[in-house]
């Protein structure tokens, strides 16, 4: 079967968008299976609802990557967004023609091509996602350097190129999973001006002219297809063989900070795209850390006790879908600062996006160090409507109780692989954290259920604070703990609703 390009796509018959050739307005570092499914996509469908008329030269950030397989694909692959909306089945498949090449910056060719790129009057863009380590300042790093090892490196050694032939400056894009991502991103790049001895007027270029802004991302990408058969089975009905399928969940939100202009300026708004431009990232990243990541970890735990292995089956059990609404709806959502009817709407999709049917989200591995989550992801909502009503929050009270009872069902033995613990259906499973966590609930295997709460909740290195505090809060979690070990998860979960 013929591979993915121009040619075999016109010949398979494929009816959907497709642009072959348009400016290059993006540089983009990175280039995995996330960017390709979430900012590519975006100024794919750009170019088809806002007549954008702009294409993306990938780099790939490290020496092995996926320039020599996207370019012989002439930046052509198929995107399969999939999931659930209003509880309705969603597949839908795009090929995405936004990426014309892929640049690999430690060959002489591709850093040429990269400098090249950098002074070009078509440039408006520069959109990276290096991962959470990508943003950092290696001091060994030197303007000399074809390329500078770092992401930061890279990007001043472009930068610098463009003010040196007096270009305008560009936006960029951060898509790393830090806080302040752009702002941390502009540092370094600072931080370079200085060691590298750049002259004063570059840093005031990168400063005023260049707009570093920070993003927050969300869409969940399982990417490529690896059942070989299902691979095959879709190149059989494309016609076309491709081995950049990409695949994420048909949710997705990109927050962007910047000023009112940049709405304008970028194609999403008119292409009626789910990227708005905001003033501040922090409340929607606290929107998804709250409501998202926070569900899951307000009732895994428990939901792994009560037998349940998936995350999309929790979907369809009347109690715990109730458990976890209630606790978004009625104590965390109060919580946060953002318009209610935005709140309710981010709330409603994440039943949608945890009952995804392409995604088989094991419990078990959410779990994962669920101490350090609990205090990020919970324990803001529960203090701040424990501070505002004066009030313990049920649901969140509980999902405190059932976090103890996951770390001290039935524990028999600590061993490199965790914590090993025994479910009520009999099975044996590894919590899995912080050694420290995980001795601190070995060492504590035969205590009573009372000397437990008393020492989990007084335990300031775990939570940087005494929780007993709380009025009632430790004689209502040994009320929980001990209906948990009694009734099971279960009943527990009933009694909040």
């Amino acid at each position: 079967m013929k591979k993915l390009n121009y040619s075999t796509l016109k010949e398979s018959g494929y009816k959907g968008y497709v642009l072959e050739n348009a400016p290059e307005k993006v540089l983009q570092f990175g280039e995995g299976n996330f960017l390709r499914a979430f900012a590519d996509y975006w100024f794919d469908v750009s170019n088809e609802k806002a007549g954008w008329n702009g294409k993306i030269v990938l780099v790939q950030p490290i020496a092995n990557g996926l320039t020599e397989l996207i370019n012989s694909q002439e930046g052509l692959y198929t995107l399969y967004l999939r999931g659930s909306i209003n509880g309705e089945k969603i597949d839908r498949k795009r090929v995405i023609s936004s990426v014309s090449r892929c640049l690999n910056p430690y060959t002489t060719e591709g850093f040429d091509s990269m400098m090249k790129l950098a002074v070009s009057d078509d440039l408006e863009y520069i959109v990276s996602n290096t991962t959470e380590a990508g943003i950092t300042y290696d001091p060994s790093c030197n303007i000399t350097d074809r390329p500078a090892s770092s992401f930061p490196g890279k990007l001043t050694q472009v930068l610098y190129e463009r003010f040196k032939a007096g270009k305008g400056g560009l936006v960029i894009l951060s898509c790393e999973l830090i806080d302040n991502n752009g702002k941390e991103l502009l540092k370094c790049v600072k931080n370079y001006a200085v060691q590298w001895k750049l002259p004063a007027e570059f840093t005031k270029y990168i400063e005023k002219d260049c707009l570093f802004c920070s993003t927050l991302v969300d869409r969940i990408v399982p990417g490529r297809i690896r059942d070989e058969k299902e691979a095959a089975k879709l190149d059989e009905e494309n016609g076309y063989h491709d081995d950049l399928i990409d695949v994420g969940e048909v949710f997705g939100v990109w927050n962007i900070e910047g000023p009112d202009s940049l709405s304008d300026k970028l194609p999403f708004k008119k292409a009626g795209l789910n990227c708005p431009v905001v003033p501040d990232v922090t409340p929607y990243k606290k929107r998804k850390v709250r409501i998202l990541n926070g569900a899951h970890t307000g009732f895994v735990p428990g939901a792994y006790l009560a037998g349940f292995d998936i995350v999309r089956d929790c979907m369809h059990n009347d109690t715990i879908r109730g458990f976890m609404n209630k606790m978004l709806n009625e104590e965390i959502i109060p919580t946060l600062p953002l318009d209610k009817k935005d709140l309710d709407e981010f709330a409603s999709a994440v039943s949608d996006r945890f009952n995804n049917p392409f995604v088989n989200h094991e419990l078990l591995s959410i779990t994962l160090n669920s101490t350090s989550k609990w205090l990020a992801r919970n324990y803001p909502s529960f203090e701040e409507y424990y501070e505002k009503t004066k009030k313990l929050p049920a649901c969140l009270s509980m999902s405190f109780a059932l976090l103890i009872a996951h770390y001290s069902s039935g524990i028999s033995a600590l061993d490199e692989n965790g914590l090993l613990c025994k479910r009520p259906l009999g099975n044996n499973y590894y919590v899995k954290d912080d050694r420290n966590v995980l001795e601190f609930y070995y060492k504590r295997k035969d205590a009573s259920d009372a000397s437990l709460v008393h020492d989990v909740m007084t335990n300031t290195a775990f939570w940087g604070r005494d929780l007993t505090a709380f009025t009632d809060f430790e004689l209502t979690t040994l009320r929980n703990l001990k209906l948990i070990r009694s009734e099971g998860a279960l009943k527990a979960f009933e009694s909040c609703i």
